[in-house]
């Protein structure tokens, strides 16, 4: 089957491609107003992309669904110049989709998700004291996409937290916590087994 994107010819009743380009891990990004008011939302548009410098980088479209406002995280981000991206475990997944509605601006999704704010060390902006992981960024690029409403926010690590609970023979081992992860539609996923693969060359 072949199709172009912005069409139909698939002749599926749902875009098969969000469903193909899975999973993707979640970036559950916590920032700062220019009032100094926190904001919590998750973007399945996400990955790192170095690791010397870390970078990390998630996508965003400029509207919110059925509500005549801006997306607050990528308004937030511009504002401030920083984020945090808080790793979203299975024993959260109910929390961060509470985040996921479109509140208007100034509703701290925190207390609405019933999540606990953490002071972070390099940037103002609090972090998700439950999350097994948490990465301070500091905006490097935010770049225009194809289509007049998509982004793609590039941040640099500045400062990276972890549950040390979760540290298992020097490995931080993500069975512990079951990452949460997006596929297509309506669909989630959760690590819970992994498996070791060696380069031929190594």
């Amino acid at each position: 089957m072949f199709y172009k994107p912005g069409t139909k010819d698939h002749g599926l009743p749902h875009n098969p491609f969000k469903a193909m380009v899975s999973p993707r891990p979640i970036a559950w990004i916590s920032s700062l107003d220019a009032q100094g008011r926190a904001n919590l939302a998750p973007y399945s548009f996400f990955n790192a992309f170095a690791d010397d410098p870390p970078i990390l980088a998630y996508g965003s479209g400029r509207d919110k669904l059925g509500v005549d406002e801006g997306k607050d995280t990528l308004s937030n981000i511009r504002t401030s110049g920083e984020f945090v991206v808080n790793v979203v475990s299975h024993a959260m997944v109910d929390a961060m989709n509470t985040s996921a509605q479109h509140f208007l601006a100034g509703v701290d999704e925190f207390e609405r998700a019933g999540v606990t704010k953490a002071d972070c060390e390099t940037v103002a902006a609090p972090r998700v004291a439950q999350a097994p992981a948490s990465f301070e960024c500091k905006l490097f690029k935010i770049v225009d996409l194809p289509g007049g409403r998509n982004f793609m926010v590039i941040g640099e690590v500045t400062g990276i937290h972890m549950d040390e609970t979760l540290v298992r023979d020097g490995l931080f081992d993500v069975t512990a916590y079951q990452p949460v992860a997006r596929l297509g539609y309506r669909d989630f996923s959760k690590v819970s087994e992994v498996f070791e693969l060696i380069r031929p060359d190594d």
